[in-house]
């Protein structure tokens, strides 16, 4: 066992914030059980790239649980929690090489690091692992039989490389579980990134001009959580039917150039490049604070900012000011990166329970199927994504109704009218 980490002296505290998320993830403890008595991952090596959190902490158990080899690496510069990673290290006896703050020579190590490891299965959020594997020659990965992909961002630049025929291996899209984004994409970036952007700034959102950047799942959750704190919302998107939608759903909806006048604090979620451009910043108000929320930081043009700039200093912790020539300040937090894991804790555990439920159980599928699957994304089977949300009503103490042998009829039938 090998690791990379700040400090393992962390590890007591990592475990006991590890052990609090997981008394927040019943379904992830019930499929735990059940990997412990059936092994579905024994002898299969998994290559992890992803946040590395608290609740990446109780995934790491339960794949552990399952028989698997674990070799963990962050998916980005920013969100590593080291106390987590101590934890991990120390306490579990995974391979974990992060550190929250590394750089980019750093971060494409570590990366390599855990591929070294030569493993049957990867596990992305966003694509990185991925994307460095298909740089390679093919040789040096044929062991690999398939593989998972936590996010939007991820899943679009992977299915890029299925529609060139160039993917080498299987891949599931758990992004598109609606276990996974109609929860973990809304209700955990609304509430995570607010709480990011908060933490960062202290800044009061009510009154303030909130310019989301993005209607899909993860911008509709950001703007609803700063409506209910009382901003006036903004949303700048290119989809019509998203842009409908969001008028539809009571807020402004307008281009970037001008909403990058009128702007307090804005948000990128929208997976892809230089959504804020030189000529937006250069209009925006004196103090304007700008985020993202996607996942990678090239949603924000920063070194077109830069060039802007006659002066920048870190004002606050995860908050760089940059004054630029014309007198005006603008403020970037957490370097452009996810706000919501850079200078907070990411999204809640009972919203993880169903995505990281969703990765443990396509894991499980892969090392199942792997044989009869094509090199192409795939998305999560229907019957793993209605069970994992039975399993999460269950553990919230809920019951719904079920149809009657009448209703069944009725409903797969034609002849029955008014």
């Amino acid at each position: 066992m090998k690791y990379d980490i700040k400090n393992i002296k962390l590890a007591k505290k990592g475990a006991l914030r590890i052990e609090w998320a997981s008394n927040n993830m019943p379904v992830l403890r019930m499929i735990e059980e059940r990997f412990k008595k059936e092994l579905p991952l024994k002898g299969l090596r998994v290559a992890a790239c992803l946040h590395v959190t608290t609740e990446t902490g109780v995934l790491m158990e339960v794949l552990k649980s399952g028989g698997a080899e674990i070799y963990l690496c962050a998916s980005n510069p920013l969100s590593t929690q080291d106390d987590v990673a101590a934890s991990l290290a120390a306490n579990l006896k995974i391979s974990v090489f992060s550190i929250k703050g590394e750089n980019t020579k750093t971060y494409y190590k570590h990366m390599q690091s855990a591929l070294a490891a030569k493993p049957h299965i990867t596990m992305d959020d966003g694509a990185d692992l991925v994307s460095t594997i298909h740089q390679r020659p093919e040789s040096m990965h044929s062991n690999i039989i398939g593989g998972t992909e936590e996010t939007t961002t991820g899943v679009i630049r992977l299915r890029a490389l299925a529609e060139q025929g160039k993917l080498r291996y299987p891949i599931i899209a758990v992004n598109d579980a609606l276990t996974k984004h109609l929860f973990d994409n809304r209700y955990g970036t609304g509430q995570s990134t607010l709480d990011g952007i908060i933490r960062a700034t202290n800044d009061l959102v009510a009154g303030s001009n909130f310019v989301v950047c993005g209607y899909g799942w993860c911008g509709k959750g950001v703007a609803m959580r700063a409506k209910g704190l009382g901003a006036r919302v903004i949303v700048t998107e290119i989809d019509p039917l998203r842009g409908l939608e969001a008028t539809l759903d009571g807020f402004d909806v307008m281009p970037i150039k001008d909403a990058a006048k009128v702007g307090d604090i804005f948000v990128t979620v929208t997976g892809d490049i230089n959504v804020i451009r030189a000529e937006h910043f250069k209009t925006m108000k004196d103090g304007a604070i700008v985020s993202n929320s996607g996942h990678f930081n090239v949603e924000l043009d920063l070194p077109g900012l830069a060039k802007l700039s006659k002066k920048r200093r870190y004002i606050r912790e995860f908050v760089e000011e940059f004054t630029l020539r014309n007198g005006r300040k603008v403020n970037i937090l957490g370097e452009g990166r996810l706000i919501n894991l850079a200078a907070a804790e990411g999204h809640p555990a009972q919203v993880m329970d169903m995505s990281f439920a969703n990765q443990a159980l396509s894991a499980e599928y892969m090392a199942k199927n792997y044989r009869k699957l094509k090199k192409t994304v795939f998305k999560v089977p229907d019957d793993i994504d209605k069970n994992i949300a039975k399993l999460k009503l269950k553990s919230m103490g809920i019951s719904i109704d079920i149809l009657t042998p009448e209703q069944k009829k009725y409903l797969a039938s034609w002849e029955m009218g008014t």
